[in-house]
Parts: C-alpha cells; structure tokens; sequence
C-alpha cells in the first residue's frame, strides 16, 4: 500500500508524543514492505506558524494526493482537519479512493475539563493559570470542533487506548474507533541491568495543571520522615510549560523546595540518562491519551508509580510492573513512593517486567500489524488496490 502520514508534530523540531508515534509507524510500515510519506511542516510541506497548519497544510498535501496517489490517508490529532475535510470531499475523484484513517491520541473535551483546580478533599492544591484559562475558553473549544470534523470525515478511527476510544466515541461522536497503543522502538544497549538508583523520582513532561505535579509535590510533604540525607526523597522534573512559575511557589508553600529541582525542557537524550538513574518515573495526571514517557521509562528498566486515569492502567500493570494510585491523593501517593524507596529490589523487579511487557506489546512490529489488519477489514479491495501498470512497469 501507498500511505501518506500527515502530522503536524514531528521530531525533531517538536518534542511531541504524536510525533514520535507518527515517526514509529512510518518506519514500521516501511520495514513491512509499504510506501510511506510523511507531510508535515517545512520543505516540502505546510510553511508557516504551527497554529494555522490546520489551513495551511491544504496545498501540498493536495500536491501529493496527486503525485503520490494514496491508498490510505492517515491524519493526527485535530490538526488534520483540514486534510481530512479535503479527502472526504475530492476522495471519489481519485484512483485510487484513499481510505481515510484518523489518530486521535485525545479527546480535546476532556483536556478542556481537566483545567480546574487540583483537590485533595477540601484542601486546594493548585490552580490553573490565566494562559491555561485562556486555553479553556478560546483554543480548546476551537479543537474540540476540529476533533469532531475529523472524526466525522474519517472511514477509521485511531486511538492510543480503549479508554480514549470510550471518549473519542462519546465526545466526537466517531462511529468506529480502533484501539492503537503507543509503542517504543528498540534502542541498543538500553534496557541491560541499570546501574544504582541515585535516590531521585522522576517526572517528565509539559508543566500544566492536568499532569498533577502539585498532587506530587504535595505526596513529598506528607512523607515525614527523613532519608538517606535526612531530608526525604528528591524529585527532578525534567519538561517546561506555562504552569512552572505556580509549582516553583507550590513546592515552596509545601516546604519541598530544596528537594526539588526544576530542569527544564531535555532532550531526548538527557530524559534517557535521567531515567536509568532515577528511582521511578511519577506520572500523577489527572487526564492523560497514553502518555509516551512510560514506554521511556519501561524501556530502560524503570518502574513507574501513576495515577490509575486515562490510558495509564492499560500500560502499567499495578503491583506488577509499577504503582497506581487514585489520582488527586497525594496520600496514595506518597505511600506508593514510600514503598519504591522501602524495597528497592522489589522496585527494579518491577522494571524489568517492564521491560518485557513493553517487548510484548508495545513495539513497533505489533502496532503496524495490528494498523494493517484493521486497515484492511475497514476497505476490503479498496486500500489494497495495486498500482497501475504503467506505475509499476517504472519500478
């Protein structure tokens, strides 16, 4: 089959999940013997700011429904709604007829209820901010919109995880969705026997009120106890985002300041060395796709202590290749950390089952024949169509 891959994130100009996750499918499809192109901003593709990709995506991905005649169009996320409206609308003036296939890794009505404040019972533990308010109220239901388009105009809908798939169902009113985990790719050497934890826990990831560090920082002060260096675990935070000024003041309202330190955004790279040092990856959101970090974390062997929402409890499997805990509880939480630094045998056990579960589930092989058996169900005779003759006599 021919495929055409349309993202508007792509490494390595964006630090996406998305992204990442349009970049392992396309190689998989590759290696299992398929034509790929991915279109997305730059030479060759949309030119201009990323917020009006949505448009300006428009004429070259026409330039190469022409040039590269597709069997399957695949879009990402609400961003191709553009495309997708084009491909319904010229599809039957093609030939072939691409089957139109839409990844959605959120439902962007969720992602709009998941900015309020943060709630241990009574207590408030963080608010959102006026550009995370501002997103509520003027981006988010402009996404909302362009989710549902794309959903309404696709044959097949993709999401990271059943739960998702519940949403994408309820919110975008998408008639058939197919579940396709995330995966990892294979990295050499990564994965081997780690080398002695450093004392640290670790979160990854955009700062914003959904991802719960408050929740995290809060589950830090409710330790009470102190550690090794008598002050209690530490915590790195690698990522950057329009909610780091408020947990910078959150950790100093709780007392943690001094074990926590803020990096900034990392690269991949970096994020890598962080987590084979690390005790455990901390993933305490309150609304989350399929957060791509996890599979990170279970490729190197680390065990991972999240929040039991979203797409989570599909990836960490509780007691056996990390920790969940309600999300919103910091006292959960801070006994789940309070057990990785209690047993730590017990914590790299759980890596490594990790590890294999992500090497049973979440690779690349795994995703692209799943993607190729629903494809096929989804137009039979259609997105299997051979080149024409003259095509092929070229090759």
């Amino acid at each position: 089959m021919r495929v055409l891959l349309v993202a508007n994130t792509l490494p390595p100009a964006d630090l996406s999940g998305v992204g990442e996750q349009v970049m392992q499918l396309a190689a998989g499809l590759r290696d299992a013997g398929h034509e790929v192109e991915v279109l997305g901003r730059g030479p060759g593709g949309a030119r201009g700011p990323k917020l009006l990709f949505p448009l300006l995506v428009v004429p070259p991905f026409l330039r190469a429904c022409r040039d590269f005649r597709p069997h399957v169009i695949q879009v990402h996320e609400s961003d191709g709604a553009g495309a997708a409206l084009l491909a319904r609308a010229c599809g039957g003036l093609w030939d072939p007829v691409p089957l139109l296939v839409a990844l959605l890794q959120v439902s962007y009505v969720e992602e709009m209820r998941a900015v309020r404040p943060l709630r241990a019972g009574r207590e408030v533990l963080g608010r959102p901010g006026s550009a995370e308010r501002r997103f509520r109220w003027t981006k988010a239901p402009l996404q909302v919109l362009l989710g549902w388009l794309t959903a309404w105009c696709a044959d097949l809908v993709l999401t990271p995880s059943e739960r998702t798939g519940d949403e994408v169902r309820r919110d975008y009113g998408a008639e058939r969705t197919i579940t396709l985990p995330n995966v990892k790719q294979t990295i050499a050497g990564h994965g081997a026997e780690r080398p002695a934890d450093e004392g640290f826990f670790l979160f990854v990831g955009r700062l914003r009120i959904r991802k719960g560090v408050e929740v995290l920082l809060a589950a830090l002060a409710a330790r009470g106890e102190g550690g090794e260096d008598g002050g209690g675990p530490r915590l790195v935070i690698a990522g950057d985002g329009e909610h780091r000024a408020a947990l910078e003041r959150a950790a100093a309202r709780f007392g943690v300041a001094d074990r926590v330190d803020f990096l900034g955004r990392r690269s991949a790279g970096e994020v890598r060395s962080l987590l084979r040092r690390c005790r455990a990856l901390v993933v305490p959101s309150i609304y989350e796709g399929m957060p791509l970090v996890v599979l990170e974390a279970m490729e190197e062997g680390v065990p991972v202590v999240g929040s039991r929402v979203s797409g989570i409890p599909e990836v960490v499997s509780d007691r056996v290749t990390g920790w969940l805990v309600p999300p919103e509880d910091p006292g959960a939480l801070a006994a789940a950390l309070a057990e990785v630094r209690s047993d730590p045998e017990e914590a790299r056990r759980r890596g490594r089952a990790g590890r294999e579960r992500l090497d049973r589930r979440f690779r690349p092989a795994a995703a692209v024949a799943l993607w190729t058996r629903h494809v096929a169900a989804a137009a039979p005779g259609r997105a299997a169509r051979p080149k024409p003759e003259a095509e092929e006599s070229n090759e």
